[in-house]
């Protein structure tokens, strides 16, 4: 019994080590949405437009009537009563130690030169910055998130691709040694395979830290533990995406990308910012009414010691007659700031005009590549096995067949590089249109 527990342990730490090794398996969906899900500056961006959003409510409110209640108490010290001295004549003033107070006040904008109006559009404005402002982090985000996949796919493959080589190379160099012994090679062709195997080593000494360290930046960009071993389920594709023409894709990005997005609404937002300016050249009016519930209440003479309630309404005008020009100043600021935000948003649609075209015609080299590549390792890899086959029918040398195998390395790393590429074109061309967000 003992030892069927001790083995029951043993399996159980086993298999828990088992599990523990087994990579994350992901694909660039899931590893998008893990991204967006932990990033604390996607989520500082939120913040940043809820923020927004409330400071455009709150201005908002100050259009519509405002209530505010006022309660009090006082106890007031002993003074004279004044009373009339006639006969039958009540006391006009008592003395009423307890005074109790509350107070109703209304007040409604009727008008301030649309100054309130133009605060709350502004700030609208603002809010809808904001949001677009989240949409262009997110899109950020989520193509900092496929380079990275892309990184780390590519990292591995070229571990793949140096493991690869290096067992060639030791099985050649096995060969060799081989035809030393049977006095059918130098002891010259046997270094060069040696030197080749250890260069076959350094490259995979080098291969497996660069793993280590696309691994460690895609697990930072994604949120996740560092340690966290992660495998690549989505092997990239050369199938390519159809995009439309040029002129379209421009027209679509201007639509759609979320700074352009922003920086219109902050210029709105900068428009209605002189029209809030201007209004302090008019006068404010305002409707005000007041509901009182007193004892005793100051209104009602004589004076009693009860409640007694009373109201009024009214319209109030305040006006600056003179401030020192500040209104005048503010309203050079807001034209400035409407100005400066409308040439921030003609250097961004330069900017996109180029960003745009450059990713176009990158995605379609990138898309010819593909192509050229997979020819490249077709060709390589037919040259190998003539190469190996004359190699060990004594037809070739063993330089002949370490040129082939380096060939056949360098046409495999290219296609992968050539697919990364392909990848990384896409999103970067999608990024550019505004289809990441």
């Amino acid at each position: 019994m003992k030892k069927y527990i001790i083995v029951c342990v043993v399996m159980s730490i086993f298999g828990r080590a088992a599990s523990v090794a087994q990579p994350r398996m992901l694909t660039v969906g899931e590893s998008v949405n893990i991204g967006l899900e932990n990033s604390r500056v996607l989520h500082a961006s939120k913040m940043k437009s809820e923020y927004a959003g409330a400071k455009a409510s709150e201005i908002s409110a100050m259009l519509f009537p405002s209530l505010k209640l006022l309660a009090s108490y006082q106890h007031l010290s002993e003074v004279p009563e004044f009373k009339i001295p006639f006969p039958g004549v009540p006391t006009i003033f008592p003395y009423i130690p307890n005074t109790y107070t509350a107070r109703a006040s209304l007040q409604q904008p009727l008008f301030t030169g649309w100054k309130l109006q133009g605060a709350a559009d502004n700030a609208s404005y603002q809010a809808e910055a904001s949001r677009s402002d989240v949409a262009k982090d997110r899109a950020e985000l989520v193509f900092n998130i496929r380079s990275a996949y892309w990184g780390l796919f590519r990292a591995k493959e070229v571990q793949r691709l140096a493991d690869e080589n290096l067992t060639q190379v030791t099985a050649h160099l096995q060969d060799i040694e081989n035809f030393l012994n049977q006095g059918l090679a130098t002891k010259n062709d046997v270094l060069k395979v040696k030197v080749q195997l250890s260069n076959s080593r350094i490259l995979q000494s080098d291969a497996a830290n660069n793993v280590r360290v696309a691994a460690i930046v895609f697990n930072s960009t994604i949120g996740i533990a560092l340690d966290t071993k992660v495998g690549i389920a989505s092997p990239p594709t050369s199938s390519t995406k159809d995009f439309p023409e040029l002129e379209t894709i421009l027209k679509s990005a201007f639509q759609q990308r979320p700074e352009v997005l922003a920086l219109e609404s902050r210029v709105k937002a900068a428009d209605a910012g002189i029209v809030a300016a201007t209004g302090g050249w008019f006068p404010q009016i305002f409707l005000t009414g007041n509901y009182y519930y007193s004892r005793p209440n100051q209104r009602i003479l004589p004076s009693k010691d009860e409640f007694k309630d009373t109201w009024d309404f009214g319209i109030s005008l305040q006006f600056d007659l003179w401030n020192n020009l500040t209104v005048m100043h503010q309203t050079n600021q807001a034209k400035a700031q409407y100005e400066q935000t409308k040439d921030a948003l003609a250097t961004l649609r330069d900017g996109i005009t180029l960003e745009v075209m450059q990713s176009y015609l990158n995605y379609q080299q990138a898309k010819e590549r593909i192509h050229l590549a997979e020819l490249s390792v077709e060709q390589a890899n037919e040259s190998y096995r003539i190469t190996a086959e004359k190699f060990k029918s004594g037809l070739t040398t063993s330089s002949e067949l370490l040129d082939a195998e380096v060939a056949l390395l360098q046409s495999k790393l290219q296609f992968t590089q050539s697919l990364v590429d392909h990848e990384l074109a896409q999103a970067r061309l999608d990024k550019a249109i505004g289809e990441l967000q």
